[in-house]
């Protein structure tokens, strides 16, 4: 659901309505070599979860709730063990963090050690800050209500932005307001799911790709009224892609962007990826849930998740939240192995 108001937000203070900027176009993204600062992590973790930090695991696969530390003091050694604790648990929520009362310059000083920060072709953001990408709904808002007469559910299962040739990994979202219960988000493990399919249907996937589209979600923002920042673009991902930091490989296709896999009729592409996503969908026992709380900061790995936001709160509460969104490698596949 595109924003609806035109604010400002100060520097200091991200929790106004975003800022649409109409007549500002950006380039196309250029390809940047990334680093995975994970692989250079201590993985007892001295420096992330000290003896003090209270770790609470959501469910045995995927997602985890930390209290104790304070994401914005972390030195380099620690930012390098949160992007492996994460790429290890998917999903992590932080609570009692600081980020919501940090100016914005700062926030994005924090996430762009993770890599170059994306800016969305059609989000709005605080005025000056394109890299910071708000999800908003205003308490006034009455999208919802709208959705739902043409809709069931507002379950949307993706991982952020895979058209992009160089999708997100290490990703951070952190609440500014929230209702009074509901607006919880969804995660699903795409390692787990993978690792749960048949050694014949993974080795068969292996070598496959499949093209990512953005052309759709800007032509809806356009259509809307709302903001296209720069021309839509198309990509082409493996299937199975491989985390740079664990070796895991994990499944890589979301219904939300992805169309169709390259070399196979439209009926032979349709069932295999509709097989995916019902597969993904399902999969409630590699699922976590997270709700949140004020002051939390959830990060969760990008390459090797997909999630989706719960549209079940009554109109006249505002949810907003913010997040940094650093760019990562681009997918890549490793050999199959039995």
């Amino acid at each position: 659901m595109a924003p609806s108001a035109v604010e400002t937000a100060t520097t200091t203070e991200p929790t106004k309505a975003p800022t649409l900027r109409f007549n500002t176009a950006y380039p196309p993204l250029t390809p940047f070599e990334h680093y995975e600062h994970g692989k250079d992590a201590d993985t007892t973790y001295p420096n992330l979860l000290p003896p003090s930090v209270k770790v609470e695991h959501l469910t045995p696969t995927i997602g985890t709730e930390v209290k104790g530390i304070q994401l914005s003091s972390l030195s380099n050694a620690g930012k390098d063990e949160l992007a492996r604790f994460v790429a290890e648990r998917k999903v992590v929520a932080f609570r009692d963090q600081d980020f919501a009362d940090l100016p914005i310059e700062k926030a994005l000083e924090f996430g762009s050690y993770f890599g170059r920060h994306h800016i969305h072709p059609t989000s709005g953001s605080p005025e000056g800050f394109p890299e910071i990408h708000l999800v908003h709904r205003g308490a006034k808002d009455k999208s919802a209500e709208t959705f739902f007469e043409s809709r069931t559910s507002s379950v949307a299962w993706h991982s952020d932005v895979t058209y992009e040739q160089q999708p997100p990994g290490t990703t951070f979202l952190y609440i500014l307001d929230k209702p009074a219960s509901g607006g919880d988000t969804l995660f699903c493990n795409g390692v787990e799911a993978y690792n749960r399919l048949s050694p014949f249907f993974k080795e068969r996937l292996h070598g496959l790709h499949a093209v990512h589209s953005g052309i759709e979600q800007v032509n809806a923002s356009v259509a809307k009224g709302s903001i296209k920042r720069r021309e839509p673009v198309r990509s082409v991902h493996p299937i199975v892609r491989t985390h740079p930091g664990t070796g895991e490989k994990a499944l890589f296709v979301n219904p939300q962007f992805t169309r169709e896999i390259v070399g196979l009729k439209k009926e032979e592409s349709d069932a295999i990826l509709k097989f995916l996503y019902e597969h993904i969908a399902w999969g409630a026992d590699f699922h976590a849930r997270v709700k949140w709380e004020e002051k939390t900061v959830v990060v969760w790995d990008n390459r090797v998740t997909q999630h989706t936001a719960l549209v079940d709160w009554k109109d006249g509460d505002r949810r907003h939240l913010a997040r940094i969104t650093p760019q990562a490698e681009r997918p890549y596949e490793t050999p199959y192995q039995a």
